[in-house]
């Protein structure tokens, strides 16, 4: 297995002073470009303030592909943009720095994939979507965290499975599908620095809150969990439920939204291992207002992509929208 590290790439060079006013000129760059600016929840507060569209990465990617515009900005993480790029190929898509990688989608490379897959000939592959486009061109189907257990449910139960890349959202499949999966062994190291001490002891301290957990935890924070779920069910569910406070086991850019749509509620984010704020992705905040702009202006950097391999990686993410309906 690799060494996690940010994808490479495009570094974020020389950038051209940027105006005092950001936000305006954000705003007339969009106009002038016929661009969109995409947000992913895990992004600072100040840019998913100004996007045009807020979600996880999927949902962004076809929202993003139902419009007229001619550029998309991911503010997000690569894979994300390289979703994007798959989906709308007329389009130009820029992500604000190349660097923002992501540690679960590098914990998986393509050349040891192929390798693993090759050991397990027989195995129908289900990749999650957060991996590399050159990851989804080997697989046969792409699920969501939102979307993995009804996808594994409606393949035949004597196919055996290979699910890749996260362990711990593979683990958590195959307790509330039944089914035994071959497992890659990778892992977001966001998600797996929550410490289980910390959050007990924020659980003595709000008796009266619900903690809700994205699958991407290990088993023993989501043993502890009220509820479990894909950032936007989260979401969803920090609004519908009775509870007024919530424990929140995710990456803490989704607070931003969560006190937005219900600001009356209170929302808890869960130390990490060493009592630090060390869950907050490295890597989605990266991106930044100047970044956006200078990305805008020069259109660059830009995601590119092979048109053989965008075709193989848009083929299972194809048949996850057919099985989807």
């Amino acid at each position: 297995m690799s060494a996690i590290k940010a994808k490479t790439g495009h570094k974020f060079g020389n950038m051209e002073e940027a105006p005092a006013d950001l936000v305006s000129a954000i705003n007339q760059l969009r106009k002038e470009r016929n661009a969109i600016i995409l947000a992913h929840y895990y992004q600072n507060s100040e840019i998913q303030d100004i996007a045009d569209f807020i979600g996880d990465s999927l949902e962004l990617s076809r929202k993003a592909a139902n419009t007229d515009a001619d550029v998309i900005v991911f503010c997000g993480v690569h894979f994300m943009a390289e979703t994007a790029k798959i989906l709308s190929p007329e389009k130009i898509v820029l992500l604000p720095d190349t660097d923002a990688g992501c540690s679960l989608a590098d914990d998986c490379p393509a050349d040891e994939f192929e390798s693993f897959r090759a050991e397990h000939p027989d195995h129908y592959v289900v990749s999650y979507i957060n991996c590399t486009a050159a990851v989804k061109a080997q697989s046969d189907l792409i699920c969501t965290s939102s979307n993995a257990v009804d996808l594994v449910n409606q393949l035949p139960v004597d196919q055996p499975i290979l699910f890749a890349p996260d362990q711990n959202l593979g683990r958590w499949v195959q307790r509330q599908s039944g089914r035994d999966l071959t497992l890659w062994p990778g892992r977001c190291v966001v998600h797996e620095t929550f410490s289980e001490e910390a959050l007990i002891r924020l659980k003595l301290q709000n008796p009266e809150a619900e903690v809700i957990a994205h699958p991407e935890c290990q088993e023993n924070l989501l043993d502890l969990a009220d509820f479990i779920g894909s950032t936007s069910k989260l979401l969803i569910h920090s609004q519908n439920s009775s509870a007024s406070t919530f424990i929140v086991l995710t990456e803490p850019g989704i607070l931003h939204q969560m006190s937005k749509t219900v600001p009356e509620k209170n929302f808890i984010d869960v130390p990490g291992l060493d009592g630090c704020s060390c869950n907050a992705c490295p890597y989605m905040r990266l991106n930044t207002l100047e970044k956006l702009w200078s990305c805008l202006k020069t259109l660059e950097p830009e995601i590119k992509m092979d048109e053989s391999e965008r075709l193989k990686a848009f083929a299972p993410m194809q048949r996850m929208l057919e099985m989807s309906r």
